[in-house]
């Protein structure tokens, strides 16, 4: 038989064919927070959890204010005909069988008080969940602001560096000329060491946000994230009044919200155990059968005797000590959140304007004065310590300015988490 020879073509062709497909790498994210926020929505796993957790309650709705399950019962009497025979397990031949089904039966408004917590259960989880989420976003919106810093901060680092490689060369050239001292070029060098140093730290603190931003994505910690290209614009201070966020707070704020649900749900826990005072009832019937006849009925009525007052009037206080827990608690968290509403409102407002000074004031000033040192060392009228001070204070400038945009988005992204919605 003669063998098959394939054509190099043809083998090409089926080896591309047969060869393991590389496996699809996720598209980077990350050019805007709208695309991280997007992307955690369905992805993060502390999110969903929360939400299985209201489906959960949203479960227990039904069941809480169902009855309970029937009973079925039956008794076989005198199962030995007075000794005459053998005891047996047949309903036929033993003196006579009892059938009774029975069902149990709340006091009346037992059962819509036990649907009720559970429905305001229900709510308190689903505002858990919506918390959870802005409590997500906002971490989301803050290592944003953050990494646009601190990329911002390398860039900016690494011109300054590339400006102290230049400022060297003049040195060195001054310093051949007999112009300037060795110490000039000397502290050149090590200015450039601190950048390259700060350089280090920058990167890491760089690769520590890339790892937590990807844990809050639901994302490996080395899954690609593109560069940030933009922050989100601020609201214009009309937005930002505090009166009108405060009615907003009250309204949305999901943390307020679950815990409105609480309190409604430990004052119904209160009236259902002021119902405990009440009977619960069990009716039934059922026939008897004689050999192979059924000739009686039998209805039946029971109800449960509330002697245990004691232990009723301790179930009673517990319920009022919760009621009371549950105020405490929603008068707290409102007391928090207006607090941090106003404190974020503030910071805002003092990054924006730190923002506007670095850019118009600080900024242009700064670049004015490294010029004129720059011009003053090249001729000899201003010692190389004057122009560094210079260097650095335009460097200062610039990470004011960027630092300013952070903290603005920072805070910006604090209201939002207390709104429970975007600005």
């Amino acid at each position: 038989m003669r063998g098959f020879t394939l054509t190099r073509p043809f083998g090409l062709c089926l080896m591309l064919l047969l060869a393991p497909s590389a496996p699809a790498q996720e598209p980077a994210i990350g050019r805007t927070v709208e695309s991280l926020l997007e992307f955690a929505s369905s992805r993060n796993p502390d999110y969903a959890a929360m939400q299985a957790e209201a489906e959960a309650a949203a479960e227990r709705v039904m069941p809480a204010g169902a009855l309970p399950d029937p009973k079925f019962r039956m008794e076989l009497r005198d199962i030995t005909k007075f000794g005459e025979q053998n005891p047996t397990l047949s309903p036929s031949r033993v003196g006579s069988t009892k059938y009774l089904l029975s069902q149990d039966i709340p006091w009346f408004g037992k059962r819509d008080l036990k649907r009720e917590v559970a429905e305001l259960e229900l709510e308190s989880a689903r505002s858990k969940a919506s918390g959870t989420w802005s409590e997500i976003a906002a971490r989301i919106k803050t290592g944003y602001a953050q990494w646009y810093y601190v990329q911002h901060s390398e860039r900016l680092t690494r011109e300054i560096l590339d400006l102290m490689r230049r400022l060297e060369r003049i040195a060195q050239v001054r310093y051949k000329g007999g112009l300037a001292t060795l110490q000039e070029v000397i502290r050149a060098q090590v200015e450039q060491t601190r950048l390259r140093n700060e350089l280090v730290n920058l990167e890491t603190e760089r690769h520590h946000l890339h790892t937590r931003l990807n844990a809050l994505l639901g994302r490996p910690p080395a899954a690609g994230l593109a560069e940030p290209e933009r922050l989100r614009p601020l609201p214009a201070p009309a937005q930002l009044d505090y009166t009108a966020l405060e009615e907003r707070v009250r309204a949305r704020n999901p943390l307020l919200a679950s815990e409105a649900s609480k309190l409604k749900a430990a004052e119904r826990s209160r009236e259902l155990a002021y119902k405990n005072r009440y009977p619960d009832f069990s009716v039934g019937f059922g026939p008897i059968q004689y050999q192979n006849q059924v000739k009686e009925w039998e209805v039946m009525l029971e109800m449960n005797i509330p002697l245990q007052q004691s232990v009723r009037r301790a179930q009673e206080r517990e319920s009022e000590a919760m009621l009371a827990a549950a105020r405490a608690r929603r008068e707290a968290s409102l007391n928090q959140v207006l607090a941090e509403l106003a404190e974020n409102l503030a910071a805002l407002d003092a990054a924006r304007r730190s923002e506007v000074l670095a850019t118009n004031d600080l900024l242009p000033e700064a670049e004015l004065s490294f010029k004129a040192a720059l011009a003053g060392y090249e001729n000899g009228r201003l010692d190389f310590a004057t122009l560094l001070d210079a260097q650095r204070q335009i460097r200062q400038a610039k990470q004011d300015q960027i630092k300013a945009r952070a903290e603005g988005q920072a805070r910006l992204a604090e209201i939002e988490r207390l709104l429970g919605e975007d600005l």
